[in-house]
This record gives structure tokens, sequence and C-alpha cells, in this order.
């Protein structure tokens, strides 16, 4: 049986690194990946959402991932997000995943076209063929890639020996209850549901908002594996107000995390890549009023 325990606890989901000009900028991804592993949490998930991954080439997130392994590879639990919107150029990143030592490949099912059950299966199992030494974990978005994992697509897939859970980011809790009665690990993916997910048995979580507060996820998961339900919950709630803050701005949520990084002196990551909204001069005054809630949550729970 293997040992999953290296996949237990909080994993920020990776944020695009370009540089002034907007090219993905390798220096810019290993000074995040750095500072995440300083800000104490896990592992890394690499080329999801928060990666802005359909909008970046294959050669593009394969920089990225380089750049992340030669940071912190062995000292983070690392998960690589695959999936294009075709098998050739999965299958490549699925293979130079491997070939850099990561621990997980993990992917979303193809979007657009609406394909039945056997060929989403046969899309996944044909990444993860091209990666035969690898954990490959299922990501499940329906609300985005617009199909949802069912116990009966989830049983067929853990009938590869690789597949060992899924990254659930349906906002339903109990779709974990339903992919752990299958025997799946799961890793809990709304960010503002953590607590309830940890509480209904994930391991652990990945988030696209860890990065701007990961202190806060830590402590909140610390909270809700320790019995502290009350106070986790509390926690929580201060934390969604947070995300709201987060996307009331003008730009892309991504765009005002990458400012509010900068305004707590981390790194500089660059903007948001078209077509996503970038940063407006209005959007600094958001970002700053995130900084002064994050840094008061701070105060009161750590």
């Amino acid at each position: 049986m293997k040992d999953l325990s290296k996949y237990k606890g909080i994993f920020p989901a990776f944020y695009a690194c370009y540089d002034g000009a907007g090219a993905v900028s390798a220096p810019r991804a290993k000074a995040l990946a750095w500072y995440l592993l300083e800000a104490g949490v896990q592992g890394l998930y690499v080329g999801g959402s928060s990666g802005e991954c359909i909008y970046q080439s294959v050669d593009e997130r394969k920089k990225t991932l380089e750049a992340v392994m030669e940071e912190v590879g062995g000292k983070l639990t690392v998960i690589a997000h695959v999936a294009c919107n075709n098998t050739a150029d999965s299958q490549a990143l699925a293979a130079h995943a491997q070939s850099m030592g990561v621990d997980a490949i993990a992917a979303i099912p193809p979007i657009y076209f609406k394909l039945p059950e056997d060929a989403i299966a046969k899309y996944w199992n044909d990444i993860s063929a091209a990666a035969p030494d690898t954990d490959f974990i299922i990501y499940n978005i329906p609300q985005l890639a617009g199909v949802a994992l069912t116990p009966a697509l989830l049983r067929k897939m853990l009938q590869n020996p690789r597949v060992i859970g899924v990254k659930n980011s349906s906002m339903a809790t109990y779709d974990i209850s339903l992919f752990l009665k299958e025997g799946a690990m799961v890793m809990n993916g709304p960010d503002e549901q953590l607590v309830t997910g940890l509480i209904t048995g994930a391991t652990g979580g990945i988030g696209g908002t860890y990065g701007a507060m990961p202190a806060l996820y830590l402590k909140a998961a610390e909270l809700a594996l320790t019995g502290q339900v009350e106070k986790a919950g509390a926690l929580q709630a201060g934390i969604c107000r947070i995300i709201e803050r987060l996307c009331s701005g003008k730009c892309n949520m991504y765009a005002m995390i990458k400012e509010v990084l900068r305004q707590q002196g981390g790194p500089d990551i660059g903007d948001a890549r078209a077509p996503l909204t970038g940063l407006t001069e209005p959007d600094k005054a958001v970002a700053a009023a995130c900084v002064a809630m994050i840094e008061e949550t701070k105060k009161q729970y750590c």
C-alpha cells in the first residue's frame, strides 16, 4: 500500500510568474517557490488554474515546473497539473513532470466537447501512461470543466494503480464523502470550505488564495485537525471575508493576489496574462485593504 502522508497539509496552487514584458520568468518562479517554502506549507500544486495554464504554451509550463523543482524539489511535495485540451500535449507534460521528479501529476477532464465517461477515462489513462512511475490525481472542477467526476468514473480510474485520489473543487462537500467511499484520497479544492473539507475527511487542501495568506490556512488546518472546530470555523469565516475582498477589484483575482504579495514584501511575479484582466491603479487600494485584513486576522488567530 502506498504511503500517502506526503499529500497531507496545505498546498498553495502556484501562481503564473511573469517578467515585466509578460514572459514566463524562471527567476520569479524560483523566488515564489522559496517564499512559500519559508512560509511553512507542505507542498505546491504547479500548472493549474492559478498558474493560468490554459493561457500558456507547453514550453512555458515546462519552464515553470523546472524552476520550481530546481528551487524546492525534495523539500516540498510537488504536484504538477499537466492537462491540455489534447492528449499529445498532456502526455508531453506528464513525461516531462516525471523526468523532473515530481511526486504526482494531476489532470482536469477535456473541456469544450462533452465526452462520454469512457473517453474521459481513456484521456486520463493515456496521460498516466506517459508517466508510469508517478502518482496520478484526478482534478474535479465541474463548474469550469463542464463535466463532473462521478463515483462510477472514479471506480473505473481506480483500476489504474497509479491513480491515488482526487483534487475536489466542486462546492459540494458531499462529493468528498462519495470519493472517500470509493477508496480515493481526497484533497479539498474550494478555499472557502477548507475547514469543512478537512472535517469531512480530506487529507489537506490545494487552493488559489493560499499563497496570499499561507499562515491563515495553516492555522485553520491545525485547528480543524485538532478538534478546535468552533475556532476553526470562525477563522474560515474570516478567510472568506478576505477572499470576497480579493475578488472585489476590477482586475482578475490572481492579478490582485500578485499585488497583495508585493505589498506584503513578497516576490514580484508580474501581472495576470490577457485575456485575464490586469491590475488597475484603483486595485492597489483594494490590495492594501486585503493586506490589512490578513494582518488583522493573523493577529487574532496566529
